[in-house]
């Protein structure tokens, strides 16, 4: 456990991308596995990172799970998990996947390397009408569907 704490306070991992749509910094899950691989080589640990497709109420998504694992403690994990939309304007199936793989990904090393992401696409202000219109009509849509093939709420 020592190194895992060594590694969440010696990490530096910058909003290096800009999301020139949303006007906003991130940083993604390359700028985050780059700013910890030296911290794993100096500290005698690793991760593994594994996706799995999963669905729930007929929505796919993909969880990503984070084991980190040193000489000095058990392997622990941390998961995160992002949907999955297939019909993607301007991505194909892979990419969709991929993006959301990514996405996962990231949130899963963020929870594990204690990485703030306070100022993202997840924080920004969502509540123009259309998009408050899409939410409610897919969420209904998703619970219905869920409903008819015995998930339980």
């Amino acid at each position: 456990m020592k190194a895992l704490i060594a590694i969440q306070n010696e990490i530096k991992a910058p909003k290096g991308q800009v999301n020139k749509f949303g006007n906003y910094n991130y940083r993604s899950c390359e700028d985050i596995l780059m700013a910890v691989k030296p911290l794993l080589e100096k500290h005698n640990a690793s991760i593994l990172i594994t996706d799995e497709i999963k669905e729930v109420a007929g929505i796919p998504y993909v969880e990503a799970t984070v084991v980190f694992k040193s000489s000095d403690s058990e392997a622990l994990s941390v998961r995160a998990q992002a949907g999955i939309n297939p019909n993607r304007k301007g991505m194909d199936i892979a990419q969709s996947f991929g993006s959301s793989s990514s996405y996962a990904r990231k949130y899963a090393l963020a929870g594990l390397l204690l990485l703030d992401d306070n100022k993202d696409s997840d924080s920004m202000d969502n509540s123009k009408e259309e998009f408050q219109l899409w939410a409610a009509k897919n969420w209904f849509k998703a619970a219905k569907n869920g409903l008819q093939s015995g998930v339980e709420k």
